[in-house]
């Protein structure tokens, strides 16, 4: 969607935690931009990228006033204000100069749509997301997850803390030659599909418009699925949750994965129906799987998955880096020269589907 508005003065405020050097790195790219940075108003970071902040911070009424008057006179948001659904729908009610909000998350729909602003709304004030930001810390850790299928690292981690060492020597499987399906060929999911392809694996997957994709074996809706689920490999699901994706991997996908494939969720939790993943973890059709999102976050203490032997938990912190805060803030910018020239802003929240 092209910006069609022209700003003479644009203002950006900065509504989330950010160090020092990315906002004059901003204010460097775009001279003619005021950029609004109070750091006191915002709470301290406890590791690079949390852009939540220390939850024990507050701000003392006086600064709560600074901080909503700094918002509300700005054209622009670097941020969801407090990080959550709540300030996103205050500020949108409050600022009626109010064009576009960057939000730090790749999947932010989610965000949008619990803050209920209504359709005109969010089609007067744009949010677009840091997708693509986090594509190779996920790809990375989707390949880590493979490795750990094809190399037993479960079994080894358990035979060392009980110290044995197996008379009869368990050979492992080669990633080169294998076949990894994708789910999700977006950027997540093409730089998944580069870095397996560099370990010699041949690369399929889905994508809503079929299309030929370089490096890419076959490209297929959801519909060609099963198809592609019976040669695979190793599975590595990147798709978002939405109500067309929701427990779309469910008994019937899984039972048509072959016996033995290594299952890996870097997308949303939403996507696995996680009582057909335990089934097909039991009775083998899933040798491995590395999961990282769940239905439910934080996942529940009475989970099977915590204790499953060949599943590995991550607490939905893949895609965290040390880069982070400077490869958002460099989208940002890009994007900002992009809204300031009436062009088109990339992954922008859609306000029907919060896609």
């Amino acid at each position: 969607m092209m910006n069609t508005m022209t700003l003479e003065n644009p203002i950006v405020a900065i509504a989330v935690p950010l160090e020092a050097e990315h906002v004059e790195s901003i204010r460097a790219a775009h001279p003619a931009v005021t950029v609004l940075y109070e750091p006191e108003l915002l709470p301290p970071e406890r590791f690079p990228a949390d852009h939540t902040g220390d939850p024990s911070f507050t701000r003392t009424p006086e600064q709560e006033e600074r901080y909503w008057s700094m918002l509300n006179s700005a054209d622009i948001l670097y941020g969801l204000p407090n990080e959550n659904p709540a300030g996103l729908a205050r500020i949108a009610r409050e600022n009626p100069k109010l064009q576009w909000v960057h939000a730090m998350a790749a999947g932010a729909g989610g965000a949008v749509k619990a803050s209920g602003l209504d359709t005109a709304t969010l089609e007067r004030v744009k949010v677009t997301t840091s997708a693509g930001v986090h594509a190779l810390p996920l790809a990375e850790f989707a390949i880590m997850g493979i490795l750990n299928g094809f190399k037993r690292t479960a079994e080894l981690a358990a035979d060392q803390a009980d110290k044995v060492w197996p008379e009869l020597r368990t050979p492992t499987r080669l990633v080169n030659g294998s076949t990894l399906v994708v789910t999700g060929l977006g950027e997540i999911g093409m730089e998944t599909a580069r870095l397996a392809r560099a370990l010699g694996m041949k690369v399929s997957g889905t994508k809503r418009t079929i299309e030929p994709l370089e490096g890419i074996e076959q490209v297929t809706d959801t519909a060609g699925l099963p198809a592609l689920l019976a040669g695979a490999d190793a599975v590595v699901n990147t798709l978002p949750g939405t109500s067309y994706t929701e427990k779309m991997l469910n008994a019937e996908m899984f039972e048509a994965m072959k016996p033995g494939t290594v299952f890996v969720n870097v997308g949303r939790g939403t996507v696995v129906d996680e009582d057909a993943l335990l089934k097909a973890l039991d009775n083998g059709q899933v040798s491995y799987a590395c999961l990282d999102v769940f239905a439910v976050e934080p996942l529940p203490a009475d989970s099977p998955l915590w204790e499953h032997p060949r599943v590995m938990v991550s607490p939905h912190t893949s895609a965290l880096s040390a880069a982070e805060n400077r490869l958002i803030a460099e989208r940002f910018t890009s994007n900002l020269g992009l809204f300031l020239t009436g062009g088109q802003l990339p992954h922008l929240v859609d306000p029907v589907h919060f896609y």
